[in-house]
């Protein structure tokens, strides 16, 4: 089932919102002119239905994946501009992907803003004041998030919370990507103690999910301080130090926990997540962006979700089939354990692999046999859902599933993760069978000991093309830079290969990658669009830090 979005003027204006001139000049474009709109709990819950999806829609149609795995090196891309600049380490300020993503992300808190903003000062006395409560919750989930992503991104962002004011006064630096990320902990503080405990609707977020995320942005924080509460004066300044704050690793534990309380369960097969019949709002869903199913004459752009055109290969397995020069990197290939073939399985597809659900009518398709021509690529299966013919909900550059933004497997592992912490290595009861619940379910032997070795594989593998991987090298790198700079190095970036029944891995390199610059600390960080540089010249200077209050939300109020 998917959240309901009402294609009203509260969520059909959205639809122009990535046209905007500048990235802070974000109109109330849910509420139009109305003073009176927020008369009834229902008109609370309309107007925050569009930021599961419009608001994110510049984000989730390319740069998802393509900095998530195509930085990473879980994708090669030789041809697509969206995907190889940030894959070669080549990029620029006027690469494709940069000002869309930039934008996406302040159009989620420029709305989230509009929204807080409307509740707190407009809403009428027919508004309960949970309704108000949560609808806040909901808003400050959503910008957290996006502060998130700002800062892991781009190690800087711009705060705020007033966009009309904001708008005023564009012309500011930036913030230091820390404090980016202490706002978004707190915004996503707030949203755990606040958010119901039940979704009103499939797919809205609850006190679970928000636990969820902060287990993310908490090892984030661990990386990124020395020790104890961050308070502006324990930033990390070595980041080969090769350890993490430990407050923040309990602080990830515990949240990863909360949300393990939830009511979410790992579905019995891997391969069930990305098949149309179960994909939407599952019960291992955390938290899902929300698109519409049908054709865009139908229901508009912006909540379309168009994934699945970029790595279809062939009008046989998609509407729309631009993913044929997309595909499995080499270095993924390679690291798949010949004992790993569920998740092989549905995550790229190899020489012989059938697939029940694509070319329903031809009785399926098998991997370079129902088409001749692919044993020398992997292409990337996950998205790849099938025509209309197959599922009756896919068309032309919408998909009609949603976009996994966490799953409770990556709970488990973040759990895994904070609590192996600063060790080399971990014999934790809870740890290991968390740990483990993920390794069964892909038919893999069980761990009796974890390491980073472990995790790191399990994560990689397990969240393949699920926008994650880069974010965990990030968090890597915070404390142990120069290890992660050499790894991108060796990762053999656009490597040919071809089908090898004789190679472990049933694939041989058969070329050497070109095109690619050594990597460098200096890539840990995307820059900054031209366009938006060009708005904002300020944005080029030295982040300043920014004046945090109180905090709202103590953790021994959340834990």
């Amino acid at each position: 089932m998917k959240l309901r979005i009402y294609l009203s003027m509260a969520a059909a204006a959205l639809i122009g919102l990535s046209s905007c001139s500048d990235f802070l000049e974000q109109e109330n474009t849910y509420q139009a002119s109305e003073e009176g709109f927020f008369t009834t709990d229902e008109s609370i819950r309309q107007a925050t239905a569009p930021l599961y999806n419009y608001v994110w829609n510049d984000f989730n149609g390319k740069f998802y994946y393509s900095v998530g795995d195509g930085r990473s090196n879980n994708l090669t891309a030789r041809w697509s501009d969206y995907i190889y600049p940030y894959t070669n380490f080549t990029e620029t300020s006027l690469s494709p992907g940069l000002e869309d993503a930039w934008g996406s992300f302040y159009s989620v808190i420029a709305q989230c803003n509009y929204v807080i903003s409307d509740i707190e000062n407009k809403a009428g006395d027919g508004v309960s004041e949970e309704a108000k409560i949560q609808g806040i919750a909901e808003a400050r989930f959503m910008r957290g998030l996006a502060y998130w992503y700002l800062g892991s991104v781009w190690n800087k962002a711009i705060i705020y919370t007033d966009t009309k004011e904001q708008i005023n006064h564009s012309v500011v630096p930036a913030n230091r990507g820390v404090d980016v990320i202490e706002f978004g902990i707190r915004d996503l503080e707030f949203a755990a103690k606040n958010l119901s405990k039940t979704a009103s609707d499939p797919g809205r977020v609850t006190s679970y999910s928000a636990y969820g995320i902060l287990s993310r942005l908490y090892l984030s924080m661990a990386g990124l301080t020395t020790d104890g509460i961050y308070d502006g004066t324990n930033i990390a300044t070595d980041f080969n130090r090769g350890y993490r704050n430990q407050y923040y690793l309990d602080l990830a534990a515990q949240a990863a926990l909360k949300c393990i309380e939830g009511p979410y369960s790992l579905l019995p097969e891997y391969g069930d997540l990305f098949t149309v019949a179960q994909w939407n709002n599952n019960a291992e869903s955390v938290f899902q962006l929300q698109w519409l199913d049908g054709a865009t004459s139908a229901i508009g752009w912006g909540c379309n979700n168009s994934i699945s055109a970029f790595f279809s290969w062939s009008t046989m397995v998609g509407e729309t089939n631009w993913g044929n020069a997309t595909y499995a990197s080499y270095d993924i290939v390679r690291t798949y354990d010949p004992k790993d073939r569920k998740r092989r399985h549905a995550t790229i597809a190899t020489v012989g692999e059938y697939y029940p659900n694509l070319n329903v009518q031809g009785g399926g398709y098998i991997y370079n046999e129902t088409e001749s021509g692919y044993d020398n690529k992997c292409n990337v299966v996950k998205h790849v859902i099938g025509t209309n013919k197959d599922n009756g909900i896919s068309y032309q550059q919408s998909s009609g599933v949603n976009t996994y933004m966490m799953r409770l497997a990556e709970v488990y592992l973040n759990y895994a993760e904070a609590v192996m912490g600063n060790n080399e290595s971990t014999k934790d009861a809870e740890a290991l069978k968390y740990f483990n619940m993920v390794r069964r379910r892909a038919g893999m032997d069980e761990k009796r000991t974890l390491t980073y070795e472990d995790i790191h594989y399990e994560r990689r593998i397990e969240l393949a093309y699920e926008g994650q991987y880069w974010y965990d090298l990030l968090r890597r790198s915070y404390y142990r830079q120069q290890e992660v700079v050499n790894y991108l190095n060796a990762q053999e970036r656009n490597a040919g290969y071809e089908w090898d029944e004789n190679e472990v891995c049933q694939y041989a390199k058969t070329s050497d990658g070109t095109g690619v610059s050594t990597a460098t600390a200096y890539h840990l960080t995307l820059p900054l669009s031209d366009v938006d540089l060009g708005r904002n010249p300020m944005l080029n200077q030295s982040p300043v830090p920014y004046e945090f209050g109180e905090r709202e939300v103590l953790h021994s109020e959340l834990f």
